[in-house]
């Protein structure tokens, strides 16, 4: 019922009803959900950092990961709580910038986002390196606000939106795949939106 009210939303709006995964419904707005509460980030003490699998671990200052190139991406983004939005814009940092400073090694297969509040999200390093993917400072044209991962926000396209890690502080390359945090309370590690892959492997 939810999934038919959705794509006469879509139809309606002049969207092609496939880009909808089973079992989703459209908005145009953007829900928060998050476990615990809202960091208190003071951006002068705030770090990034990028270490595991690397020939060279970096830790840069918030001016410091500003001033890498930049890029603008628009993709689709959706939540296991069944909601999608079409067409959300982001700016930030692709991965490339950082791989070309910290050269991953060959061992380097998986990655670890680490947050604030020690929330973890894994995903393939095939992933991050995604066109789509970003370490996002925006979305919609203006700086991400706090309740959505203000400084910093992950952007994995084509997986349930909990892999977008909110309050990003660093990323951490390994040989092996490591389940993040609600993987560890049964969410499913591969989390394909169109295969819904939302409990379980």
């Amino acid at each position: 019922m939810f999934r038919g009210r959705a794509e006469r939303k879509v139809i309606a709006a002049g969207y092609d009803p496939a880009r909808l995964p089973p079992g989703q419904y459209l908005t145009d707005k953007w829900p928060v959900l998050h476990a615990g509460g809202i960091p208190d980030t003071d951006l002068a003490a705030w770090d990034f950092f990028v270490r595991g699998e690397v020939e060279n671990p970096i830790s840069l200052s918030w001016d410091e990961l500003n001033r890498l190139p930049r890029t603008e991406i628009t993709e689709d983004i959706h939540c296991v709580t069944r909601w999608s939005r079409f067409d959300a814009t982001f700016e930030g940092i692709h991965w490339s910038a950082l791989e070309e400073l910290v050269r991953p090694k060959q061992s380097a297969h998986f990655v670890v986002a680490h947050s604030d509040q020690g929330y973890t999200a894994n995903v393939p390093i095939a992933s991050l390196r995604d066109s789509l993917a970003l370490l996002a400072t925006h979305a919609d044209g203006a700086p991400l606000s706090p309740e959505h991962g203000w400084p910093l926000r992950l952007i994995i396209p084509g997986k349930y939106f909990w892999k977008s890690a909110k309050w990003l502080r660093g990323i951490e390359l390994t040989s092996n795949d490591r389940p993040g945090f609600w993987e560890r309370y049964g969410y499913h590690n591969e989390a394909d939106p169109f295969d819904e892959e939302r409990y379980g492997f």
